[in-house]
């Protein structure tokens, strides 16, 4: 029998467990085989249906003609000097859906740490969300990733990795997360299931620009941490650093985030503030900020704002991040300064795919554009 083409084979790193349960049902198997995939799958890193030794025979034979796993392939790797690994991936066009026809390359970054190993993943190629001082909005939209191509950065890296563990992963990487609300939230399914990676809610951690509605959703459909990228205490400011906050002001986006740690009495919002000098990182913008999150279960995580090319901002100076970090501090605001990791590789906060996009960019301006008559 011939196999089907690859575009029409299901990619199994797309499916949750109920997903996997009702493509075996749908291929005439008993539900269970989903664990026996799973187990293979994320448990002993098995790709290759012939060695799944505990499915039959049978459906080990057919398993080639209805599904795949898909990798990316593994365009550039750079470690830094303080430990941290970025991978840039490239995406096989022509995959497991019409999203992936168009390919591309996202970076993934792995953050060693004493007592904890950290994955920060993307979630899109590129961002439409043009906040002013990330490099990856710079570049624009291209598309959303699938699921697959969620769950395939995590498995990639533990499989790179060997006995280094990730013990946390967070969506901080390239794109909005609740921009790719469903792809995203299936992926975490899979991050979260016992048989998957068996992360744990507080483990996992999505990181939104406030796209309030599905905020509410994702309180609904899984369990993880919430972290908020705010970086202005009010709506003027933020209107300019952080565009979609025209669409939902502070006012709206903070009541999300209440009605999202209601669930939980012991959990808590991050909230990112990116510190630019002259921009956000003033006193009064401080005390602003203390009033905003006060009686609030708040966590605030201070970032020195990594530079990109041709950006117009400039990192605000230590003393001056520490003015801002013990006025918090002072109102009961519990607050953090981020260590700056992986910025001579281009891995820090806010600069995944700048340089190399960049680079991608200047090359396809050079190419003739068609117009279609």
């Amino acid at each position: 029998m011939t196999d089907a083409p690859a575009a029409i084979r299901q990619n199994l790193f797309g499916l949750d467990r109920a997903g996997l349960e009702a493509f075996a049902v749908q291929a005439g198997e008993p539900a269970f085989r989903a664990k026996q995939l799973m187990t293979w799958l994320y448990r002993k890193q098995v790709t290759n249906f012939a060695d799944m030794t505990d499915i039959s025979k049978v459906f080990r034979a057919r398993l080639p003609e209805i599904a795949q796993v898909r990798l990316p392939t593994l365009e550039a790797e750079q470690t830094s000097a303080d430990g941290t690994r970025k991978w840039v991936l490239r995406l096989d066009a022509g995959g497991d859906g019409p999203a992936s026809k168009v390919g591309g390359a996202i970076e993934t970054v792995y953050i060693p740490e004493a007592n904890r190993g950290t994955l920060c993943i993307s979630s899109q190629v590129g961002c439409a969300l043009d906040c002013a001082f990330c490099s990856t909005a710079q570049q624009g939209l291209q598309r959303n990733l699938t699921a697959a191509e969620i769950v395939s950065q995590v498995w990639f890296a533990q499989r790179t990795l060997g006995d280094a563990r990730i013990s946390n992963v967070v969506f901080m990487g390239m794109g909005e997360p609740l921009a790719n609300y469903a792809e995203v939230v299936t992926a975490i399914r899979v991050l979260q299931d016992d048989l998957g990676f068996g992360l744990s809610k507080r483990r996992v951690t999505v990181s939104t620009s406030g796209l309030v509605p599905f905020m509410d959703r994702l309180a609904s459909d899984v369990d993880i941490a919430l972290a908020v990228s705010l970086h202005a205490p009010t709506d003027p400011l933020r209107d300019e650093l952080v565009p979609i906050n025209r669409k939902y002001p502070i006012a709206e986006l903070m009541a999300a985030c209440d009605r999202y740690v209601q669930r939980d009495r012991k959990m808590h919002v991050t909230y990112e503030y990116v510190m630019l000098d002259g921009v956000n990182d003033g006193i009064e913008q401080a005390r602003a900020l203390a009033r905003l999150l006060k009686n609030r279960p708040a966590k605030v995580n201070l970032i020195p704002f990594n530079p990109f090319p041709d950006t117009r901002f400039a990192r605000s100076p230590a003393d001056r991040i520490k003015r801002f970090s013990d006025v918090l501090r002072a109102q009961g605001v519990l607050t953090t300064t981020r260590r700056t990791r992986g910025d001579d590789i281009d891995a820090a906060c806010g600069q995944l795919v700048g340089r190399v996009a960049n680079r991608q960019r200047n090359r396809l301006s050079n190419i003739p554009v068609q117009v279609a008559p």
